[in-house]
């Protein structure tokens, strides 16, 4: 898998405002690569709707075929990225309308991922429990210290490598900064 992360245009991020399509890209990254079938399964879907979304995923560079595994009744998929990042701002109406629906559909995967990884934390080992956190933190900052933040905890996540011992495991970061809601609108946005 290519380690680097892709910042896709705001054509080809509409192919991720879907959150079925989020969590099969997620899966392919985390998990390897699959079939349609085996995603199908996986998700609780028909291989119909998975093979569809899988297409979407494709024509738009986020999975390719894995031409090592399979034959020619088994297709198999692979994430093309490790990861996905997005510009941090938009200045198209259309291409913000686009974002916004990626983003609602990042909050809904990544708090299914954190209610399970909630349920979980009772069955984990110690140790496992003791590395996890759920933490948040509020600091008076402006926006270029803010920003410079955020590029601070993204530059330590890029540079960290992964553990090779045989008790290493797949360790979620999840990062989500931005100003209080109604503090810099004025109002609450319902």
């Amino acid at each position: 898998m290519d380690l680097t992360s892709i910042t896709p245009t705001p054509q080809a991020l509409k192919a991720l405002t879907h959150p079925v399509r989020l969590r099969m890209l997620g899966l392919l990254r985390i998990e390897g690569p699959a079939t349609a079938t085996q995603l199908a399964t996986r998700l609780g879907l028909n291989s119909g709707a998975t093979s569809y979304h899988l297409r979407q995923l494709a024509q738009h560079g986020f999975i390719a075929d894995d031409t090592e595994r399979g034959n020619a009744r088994d297709r198999w998929w692979k994430a093309a990225h490790r990861s996905t990042q997005t510009a941090s701002s938009v200045d198209d109406p259309a291409a913000r309308e686009t974002m916004e629906a990626y983003l609602q559909s990042v909050a809904v995967v990544m708090t299914e991922q954190m209610q399970r990884a909630i349920e979980e934390l009772p069955l984990v080992p110690e140790p496992w429990a003791r590395a996890s956190t759920f933490s948040d933190w509020v600091f008076r900052l402006t926006p270029a210290r803010a920003r410079a933040l955020v590029h601070a905890l993204a530059d330590e996540l890029h540079n960290t490598e992964e553990d090779d011992d045989e008790s290493a495991e797949q360790f979620v970061v999840q990062l989500a900064a931005f100003p209080l809601p109604g503090h810099v609108t004025g109002g609450e946005v319902s």
